[in-house]
């Protein structure tokens, strides 16, 4: 059964008539492909002829045929009978060579609405890319979020409770993931598409000893999401077990994880000068899965994992997010959507008074006014000094939102 993604569908509907090019990205198995399909299904019920609905998905074999931008351009003009308005769906678009030519063809000569999918954010970058420049909106789509968690459940008549935040935490939300009850087999599920998404989008055909270094890598990455990566760590892991590797190469790894939607690179922000710092990302996952598969202990009172999922929250709520930097300390989130703002800190539990005293007082210094909020898993509201206090699970069951100055 196909979940409606309001979240989604709700940013993308204004542009359903547009001659502006939707591309719809995000790592493989999120779900772009059924969103498509949920799209064909709102346009024909909105009354638009399933004639003049042209889907190309260039993962099915029976597409071979079409390989390039020539090739693209035939098909879709051998389709197209009449000057009515067509809505063109081409999933997993990256397979096609120069596509972005036949696109920018398309768009000037045609009367379509285009939307495209791809599993890789080089998809519109390089020297092609300019042809679209100014003529693309790009919708980056996540796995489940734990909300979405909840109304899946619901659809599919499956029993849910709060106390399934554990296993979110845990296996995150990937949509296929749920067909599964058995841990045993979800882990099976997720390691096997980790490692398509590495031999598919990431190392390719290279030598196995380049699949091997990016795993290696891979896996101290993911295992510390959250945490400031330190490129130096990695080399002395190597230096440890008499191997080596560049600084250029794990650099290599890390943006090739980004570019595959495997993890976000979080810049900093100078709340005292109010603006991004270009240096120094944290990393966050895409999913709580593939860390779990990634990481060979599981600390649920981890601090990082929960920023981890809270941070995917934000990012699916149209936030953009920052790791605030203070004079002489952090605070874990500075989240910032149309141009208003606020500040997030998060904890496990807020269960001694020198944790709850870290927590409120990691605002002490900061004059800025913007809401400053604390989330833990406490249900007991802490709220005091003007700083508010947020269950976590409340926020992602999108029982609160947040207040932006």
């Amino acid at each position: 059964m196909k979940l409606k993604r309001e979240t989604y569908l709700e940013q993308i509907r204004p542009y359903y008539e547009s001659d502006v090019i939707k591309v719809i990205t995000g790592v493989r198995r999120a779900g772009k492909s059924i969103l498509l399909d949920t799209i064909k299904d709102e346009l024909q019920g909105n009354g638009v002829d399933e004639k003049h609905i042209i889907y190309i998905n260039f993962e099915d074999l029976d597409f071979d045929y079409i390989v390039d931008a020539s090739d693209l351009n035939k098909e879709i003009k051998s389709r197209i009978k009449d000057d009515r308005k067509y809505y063109i769906f081409l999933d997993e678009i990256q397979h096609i060579d120069q596509f972005e030519k036949a696109l920018a063809s398309f768009r000037a000569t045609l009367n379509v609405s285009l939307f495209v999918t791809g599993s890789n954010s080089a998809l519109l970058s390089g020297e092609l890319a300019t042809l679209l420049t100014g003529r693309t909106i790009e919708f980056e789509i996540l796995p489940f979020s734990f909300y979405e968690m909840k109304l899946y459940y619901e659809l599919i008549g499956k029993e849910f409770s709060e106390d399934l935040f554990m296993d979110y935490l845990k296996w995150g939300g990937f949509p296929l993931r749920f067909d599964y009850d058995d841990e045993a087999f979800v882990n099976k599920y997720l390691s096997n598409l980790y490692e398509s998404i590495v031999n598919r989008d990431i190392v390719g055909r290279t030598k196995s000893a380049d699949k091997k270094a990016f795993m290696d890598i891979s896996l101290y990455i993911l295992a510390n999401a959250g945490k400031e990566l330190s490129i130096d760590n990695i080399i002395d892991t190597y230096k440890k077990e008499n191997r080596e590797i560049s600084r250029r190469t794990v650099y290599n790894y890390l943006e090739r994880m980004k570019k595959a939607y495997l993890i976000h690179g979080v810049g900093r922000y100078n709340i005292v000068g109010k603006s991004a710092l270009s240096n120094k990302e944290k990393q966050y996952a895409i999913d709580m899965g593939f860390r779990t598969i990634n990481t060979n202990t599981i600390n649920y009172e981890d601090t990082f994992f929960l920023e981890n999922i809270i941070y995917n929250e934000l990012i699916t709520r149209g936030f953009t997010v920052f790791a605030g930097k203070t004079y002489k300390g952090e605070i874990d989130f500075v989240a910032i959507r149309n141009g208003k703002k606020c500040f997030i800190q998060v904890s496990y539990l807020l269960a001694s008074e020198d944790t709850i005293k870290r927590e409120f007082g990691a605002y002490d210094k900061i004059t800025d006014a913007s809401p400053k909020y604390v989330m833990s898993l406490d249900k007991i509201d802490m709220s005091h000094d003007g700083i508010i206090h947020v269950n976590i699970i409340d926020f992602l069951l999108r029982k609160i939102d947040l207040i932006l100055t």
